[in-house]
């Protein structure tokens, strides 16, 4: 699980995604233990990981080419995988203009929606525990003042994905970025989504 940044707001919504994918070889208590100290933050660079991965065991491929975001009809949808030993879910946050988004689980194939809000100028946040981190620090830590325009938003959004990076091997340095003006169907978008087994694409 990485990190996908959303900010919806009366004058629009953007959303930001990283585009690495992590796949993990070996015993599987082990790959657990890389695994919590990776999204704890305490696996901070690509060298890091790699000689953690190797000290204990654990074989690791990283690919920085999985978009995590896309805009379907004014809906931004953003995903995020969650891994629990052999165990995966999805987890997807569905956002557009006038501050409505929804956050739905995917497991096997089923979609259930566990979250809607309708307040605009509002992040979301999906990721594991040190890029929330990061993400929460550059919202509340001043960077963010309330009346924020959309620009100032995608300028918040960009400097995390930056510092998420720099802090986690679970984030990549290349990040997708989209965006939306149109107050769209986030209702429609999930319905569909449930209607062809769950593919965002």
């Amino acid at each position: 699980m990485t990190l996908v940044i959303a900010f919806i707001g009366e004058q629009g919504a953007v959303m930001a995604g990283d585009m690495r994918e992590i796949a993990f070889g070996g015993d599987d208590s082990l790959i657990e233990e890389l695994e919590r100290e990776l999204y704890g933050g305490s696996i901070a660079s690509d060298g890091d990981l790699a000689e953690r991965a190797g000290a204990i065991g654990v074989t690791v491929r990283v690919r920085d080419d999985k978009a995590k975001v896309s805009q379907r009809d004014g809906v931004l949808v953003g995903e995020v995988t969650e891994t629990e030993g052999a165990k995966t879910s999805r987890r997807r946050l569905y956002a557009t203009k006038g501050g409505r988004y929804a956050i739905a689980d995917v497991v096997d194939s089923r979609l259930r929606v566990t979250q809607r809000g309708g307040r605009a100028s509002n992040f979301v946040v999906l990721g594991n525990d040190i890029t929330k981190e990061v993400a929460n620090q550059c919202i509340q830590g001043g960077m963010w003042e309330g009346g924020g325009t959309i620009q100032d938003a995608l300028r918040l959004i960009m400097l995390t994905m930056q510092i998420a990076a720099s802090v986690t091997a679970s984030v990549s340095r290349t990040f997708v970025l989209v965006h939306t003006d149109i107050a769209a169907d986030i209702s429609g978008a999930i319905a569909n989504d449930s209607r062809k087994g769950q593919s965002p694409d």
